[in-house]
This record gives C-alpha cells, sequence and structure tokens, in this order.
C-alpha cells in the first residue's frame, strides 16, 4: 500500500498556518460575542449598506433630539420651581397684608414692611435663576441678569413717591413708573425683549417655554410687594390710616397675582408634560431602531459562544499534535 507524507519543514509550515488560522477566527468570535455584531457586514448584507445607513442616521438623529429633551426638560423644571418659589413668597405676603383688614391685626405696620422688604428679595433672587449658566426670564439675553437688585427698584419707588401721602396716589404712581418704558424696563430689567427660540424635542415637535421677568404677571407683583416695603418708610410720612388702606390693597392685587402665577405654573408644567412625552416616544423609536440593526448585523450569542468554545477546543488540540510531532525522532522509535 502506498504512503503519502510530507517533510518535517513543511509539517510545521502547515501546523503554523492552521494555527494562525484557528487563532484569526477566534479574534472574529470573540469580537462578535462581545459586540453582538457581526464582523462581516459587508458579507452579511450582500453589500447593500442602504438600510443599515438609513438606521443609522436615524438613531442619530435620535441620540441628538435625546440631548435636546433633556436640556428643555432640564430648563423647564427650574423654571418650575423658580415659580414655586415666587409663588409661595407672593402668598405668604398677601396672607400679611390682608390681616390688616381684620380687628385683630397680627403684625405691625413696621413688621409687614420688613416682610415685603424680605418677600421682594426672594422674588427677584427667583427670576434671576441661572441653571448651567444660563438665565431662565431673560429672554433670549441667557448670559444676563434678568433684574437689578432689590435696593435699586425701592430707591427708584422712593423718589416716585416723594410728598404722596395717599394710598391711592402712590398706588398710582407706583403703576405710571412700573408700565413706562422709563420706568421698570429702563431701571430694571436687564434681559432681551425677544423671548425664547421654540426647543426642537422631536422630528415635528417643539417646545416653547417664553416667560420673562418683565412679562406683566411678574411686574404686578413685585411693585406690590415693593410698595408695602416703602409703607413705612419715614421719608413718605403717610399716617397709620393711609397706611392700613394701602395694606388692604395691596393684599387684595397679591391675590389676583397669586392666580396668575396658578397659570404660568400651569403653562410651564404642560410644556413639561410634552417634553416627557416627547423623551418617551423618542427613546421607543430608539429602541425599535436598535432592534431592526440587530436583525440585519446582529451576531447571535448563544451560536456565537458555542462556535468560539468548538474553535477554541481545535487550537488545543491542534498544540497538542503539535508538541507530539515535535517529540517524535528515531532513537524514541527504535526504543
Amino acid at each position: 500500500m502506498a504512503l503519502n507524507s510530507i517533510g518535517d519543514l513543511a509539517r510545521g509550515l502547515m501546523l503554523q498556518t492552521r494555527s494562525t488560522q484557528i487563532k484569526t477566527e477566534i479574534e472574529t468570535l470573540s469580537y462578535e460575542l462581545s459586540s453582538g455584531q457581526v464582523a462581516n457586514v459587508a458579507e452579511r448584507l450582500g453589500g447593500d449598506y442602504a438600510q443599515i445607513a438609513d438606521i443609522d442616521r436615524s438613531l442619530a438623529r435620535l441620540d441628538g433630539f435625546s440631548i435636546a429633551t433633556s436640556e428643555a426638560g432640564l430648563f423647564a423644571n427650574a423654571m418650575q420651581i423658580s415659580l414655586t418659589t415666587f409663588d409661595k413668597s407672593v402668598a405668604e405676603l398677601s396672607s400679611t397684608l390682608l390681616a390688616f383688614g381684620t380687628s385683630n391685626q397680627a403684625v405691625t405696620q413696621t413688621q409687614a414692611s420688613v416682610q415685603a422688604a424680605d418677600e421682594l428679595d426672594t422674588m427677584i433672587s427667583a427670576l434671576n435663576t441661572r441653571v448651567g449658566g444660563r438665565s431662565l426670564f431673560a429672554g433670549t439675553a441667557t448670559d444676563a441678569t434678568p433684574l437689578a437688585s432689590p435696593d435699586t427698584l425701592l430707591t427708584a419707588l422712593r423718589a416716585e413717591f416723594t410728598g404722596l401721602t395717599t394710598a391711592s396716589d402712590i398706588l398710582q404712581a407706583a403703576e405710571t413708573w412700573f408700565n413706562d418704558p422709563a420706568g421698570f424696563e429702563a431701571v430694571m430689567y436687564q434681559g432681551s425683549a425677544d423671548v425664547l427660540a421654540p426647543m426642537q424635542i422631536s422630528e415635528r415637535e417643539q417646545v416653547r417655554l417664553p416667560l420673562k421677568a418683565d412679562d406683566q404677571a411678574f411686574r404686578d407683583a413685585l411693585r406690590s410687594a415693593a410698595v408695602a416695603a416703602l409703607a413705612s418708610d419715614p421719608t413718605l410720612a403717610m399716617s397709620p390710616d393711609q397706611r392700613t388702606a394701602l395694606f388692604k390693597e395691596l393684599g387684595g392685587q397679591l391675590v389676583n397675582s397669586k392666580d396668575d402665577m396658578v397659570q404660568l405654573r400651569a403653562q410651564i408644567g404642560a410644556a413639561e408634560a410634552r417634553i416627557d412625552q416627547a423623551a418617551t416616544r423618542n427613546s421607543a423609536a430608539k429602541t425599535s431602531l436598535e432592534y431592526s440593526k440587530g436583525e440585519l448585523i446582529g451576531a447571535d450569542p448563544y451560536e456565537t459562544a458555542t462556535r468560539l468554545q468548538t474553535v477554541q477546543f481545535q487550537l488545543e488540540s491542534l498544540y497538542s499534535v503539535t508538541v507530539r510531532n515535535a517529540n517524535l525522532s528515531l532513537v524514541n522509535f527504535l526504543r
């Protein structure tokens, strides 16, 4: 019987070549097992990348919308917190001032003015809130602090009230100054006249957060708090009865301002809900696209693990054969 054999050098080269092939296959299977994606995408797709390219573009857009919805949600949530703080100050001050309409008032006029000054400071601070280095209520001028300090406001109003002694005159002077372009807008408001541009949160959906610190609802509340803070100022020389009448009127105005705050908070709350819904839809769309991509170029983890185990066994067997061949010699054969 004829025997075919190869030389030692050829055998060594064959074993080395086979070892390289097995190691390459192990690397390929290890990559597929870790990434969940086939290594040879072109072979799986038959050279047609159109569908997978479209999926990748859609996933990239959804990643962008994910960032946009996160930023919009952060902005809206911070606005809601600021409005809550502002609303709380309005409610507490209105309760204090309305107490002057009862026979057993719980605070003195001086105490009421001190509280009004404190609440005014809180209200202005709430409207000057920043998030991520951007002002919430400055319109498009997000790098600016929308309102000047409470002292600036009180100083300007004090000058307007000089010589006035009745509640009606003071209220009229305050309203005129807050509505005058040379008054509140020139002295206090430092933001932009333009509201923030709509934020794109999905392919076809935008959300608006248009509140600014110079909106009428904020002006009305700030006006009432500022007048209450100055009511007990010695330079006004108001009689106690006039101060009481002024506090009662301001308390009523602040109640109306609280109603305005409820509407503004509801507006921002609706925007928050839309942002959450858009984020949920975007996430669902992304999951669907990732599943479709996996169907196209995904590697089955069970099958890949089985093949990897088989190839590793082949490599171990090849090493064993190589070692046995290396130990062959004529001396060992003749023993």
